[in-house]
């Protein structure tokens, strides 16, 4: 008897690292049928988030990704000069000739164990709008980070042209997926799959909290009550773990920096199992 097909999830594999790489080239499916989530931050340049990819849609019998912000960070590297939207179309086509799916494809259904569930990948970046304790404006959550000396490296390297800021962006991606997503049948439960947070609560545990102002948008806040969720996966912070809001799970399966989680008592269990 074969093994039931699971659906599955990583993220934030940072695979400039040489410790991370071999964790990438030891991720493995359980039967033929596995699908694997990617939820961002697979590394900064193309040629190893093409990598990675690459090596995993020859296991996987289906892979999803999303951007997170190191992927949209201007570096010299094969995508040289092309900054925010650009950047991003760029990745999206590259994926789609690898034939992993992106934010921009149709959402595909996931009929193996736990479905059906539509698998919807995200993304919507963050507009400043988890402000640091006491603060009240951007510019004095960016002002707050500065003097602490925790400020995101975005702030240098990921652009939004043509828009003309990056919560501008932001609110652009946070409009055309709302769309998208009420136009989905009510009655399948969404696995919704973005880089970020769709909530801040999981920002509370930072040794850092002015670094919350780079990991969501409140715009997002009721999403998992407004739609059918069944499960939020994302990425990010660097904190893999399972929550609950409102009843809705939601699960961080980041791999991180090679510092962080080489000092956990237990080896990353990768990827997660989400269905």
């Amino acid at each position: 008897m074969g093994v039931e097909p699971r659906l599955l999830a990583v993220s934030d594999l940072h695979v400039s690292y040489a410790d991370n790489r071999v964790v990438t080239e030891g991720l493995r499916p359980t039967s033929d049928e596995d699908w694997l989530i990617v939820a961002g931050d697979v590394a900064d340049k193309v040629a190893d988030i093409e990598w990675a990819l690459r090596t995993l849609t020859r296991r996987f019998a289906k892979v999803v990704w999303v951007p997170g912000n190191h992927e949209l960070w201007t570096v010299r590297d094969a995508a040289d000069g092309l900054r925010g939207v650009a950047r991003y179309e760029y990745l999206v086509e590259m994926c789609r000739g690898l034939g992993v799916v992106t934010p921009e494809d149709p959402y595909p259904l996931w009929e193996g164990s736990g479905g059906p569930a539509l698998i919807a990948p995200l993304f919507l970046l963050y507009d400043y709008s988890f402000l640091p304790p006491g603060c009240t404006t951007k510019e004095e959550g960016l002002a707050y980070a500065y003097e602490t000396g925790i400020v995101c490296v975005d702030e240098n390297l990921l652009h939004p042209d043509p828009y003309p800021s990056r919560e501008a962006w932001c609110a652009a991606r946070v409009a055309l997926t709302e769309r998208r997503l009420a136009a989905c049948d009510p009655e399948v439960p969404l696995v919704l799959v973005n880089h970020w947070p769709l909530v801040r609560n999981p920002t509370e545990v930072l040794w850092y909290p002015e670094f919350a102002q780079w990991c969501g948008t409140t715009a997002t806040a009721d999403w998992h009550r407004r739609f059918n969720v069944k499960t939020m996966i994302y990425g990010h912070l660097h904190i893999p773990r399972e929550t609950r809001y409102d009843g809705v799970r939601f699960e961080e399966v980041s791999l991180g920096y090679p510092r962080e989680w080489q000092k956990r008592a237990k080896a990353p269990e990768l990827p997660r199992v989400v269905l």
